[in-house]
Order: C-alpha cells, then sequence, then structure tokens
C-alpha cells in the first residue's frame, strides 16, 4: 500500500514537471493542487541542487530518492517477514 503511494506521488511529481513545458500551466487549478502537493518535496531538493542553466534537476533526483525509498522499504520489510518466519 505504501508502494502504491509512493508510485502515485511519483507520476504526481512527473506530471508537475512537465507542466513547466506548457506557458501558464502552473496557473491552472491542476497546476496549483500540484504545487501544493509537490512543492514541499521538491524544495527539499532544490535547496541542495541549484538549477544548471535554468534547468531545474530536481525533480529527477526526488524521483530518484523515492525510488530507493520504495526498494529500501522492500527490503526491510522482506528481511523482517523471513526473521520473523524463521
Amino acid at each position: 500500500m505504501l508502494s502504491e503511494a509512493i508510485n502515485i506521488y511519483s507520476i504526481l511529481i512527473v506530471v508537475y514537471a512537465l507542466l513547466s513545458w506548457l506557458p501558464g500551466a502552473y496557473n491552472s487549478k491542476l497546476g496549483e493542487i500540484l504545487a501544493r502537493l509537490c512543492e514541499p518535496y521538491l524544495d527539499v531538493f532544490r535547496r541542495i541542487i541549484p538549477p544548471i542553466g535554468g534547468i531545474s534537476f530536481s525533480p529527477i533526483v526526488a524521483l530518484i530518492v523515492l525510488s530507493l525509498v520504495n526498494r529500501g522499504l522492500y527490503y526491510v520489510l522482506m528481511f523482517l517477514i523471513q526473521t520473523i518466519a524463521s
């Protein structure tokens, strides 16, 4: 269930990043909703990784971190299940 939530949040970040290609998309209702959901998480990475040539790589790094967290949780849960089963 947590894995599904992480996957959905990843999709939201991708959609939010794609909105940057459309003029005025951030000002739409969808853009405002996605900004409220994604900006707090993306701001963490924007503070660490500045834009290069006007291009922000923070969504890519944020997605990589989400993927690593997702995999890490899976391996921790599998380890706990194997430990309990033994």
